[in-house]
Parts: structure tokens; C-alpha cells; sequence
């Protein structure tokens, strides 16, 4: 059973930019320095999510290249991916 535990923060300036500490909410879903999250807004309701990223590593038959390629294949091509998806 996960228990949702309520905290409160000011928002404070780091450098030139503005953040909270939230260090012991970190530890809690097991987040660690250098960890990757994915961050969802919404501003019609305010909320601001922050998930822990899945983790994902290639099979070493796969270049990170390749994977740069097919990003931007589907970029320049993502309405006729969809249209094709559709028939």
C-alpha cells in the first residue's frame, strides 16, 4: 500500500534559475543524483508532475545513431505515419 505523504515548499532561486528542494521526496521513489525523470505540466489545473524516467538501455546491435535517424524520420513524416495508422 503506497501512502501519499504532503509536502510544502517556498520556491527559491539556484543560480539564474528557480527550484525547491524536495530531497527527502527524492529518496522516497528512489531518485539519486544524475537520475532522469520526466516532467508533465499542466497549466489548467497547475499541477506539475515529476516521474522517474524508465530506464532504457540499447542492444549493442543498435547504434544511438540510428535511433537519432529514425527520431527525426518520424519527425518529418509524423502526419503520414498517422495517416497510414488510420486506414
Amino acid at each position: 500500500m503506497s501512502r501519499v505523504n504532503d509536502m510544502e515548499r517556498k520556491v527559491t532561486k539556484f543560480g539564474n534559475s528557480l527550484g525547491i528542494t524536495m530531497t527527502e521526496a527524492l529518496k522516497q521513489v528512489g531518485l539519486d543524483l544524475g537520475d532522469t525523470v520526466q516532467i508533465e505540466v499542466n497549466q489548467a489545473s497547475g499541477e506539475i508532475v515529476i516521474k522517474k524516467a524508465n530506464k532504457v538501455s540499447l542492444p549493442d546491435e543498435i547504434s544511438p545513431d540510428f535511433l537519432d535517424s529514425l527520431t527525426e524520420v518520424i519527425h518529418d513524416y509524423d502526419q503520414t505515419l498517422k495517416g497510414l495508422k488510420d486506414r
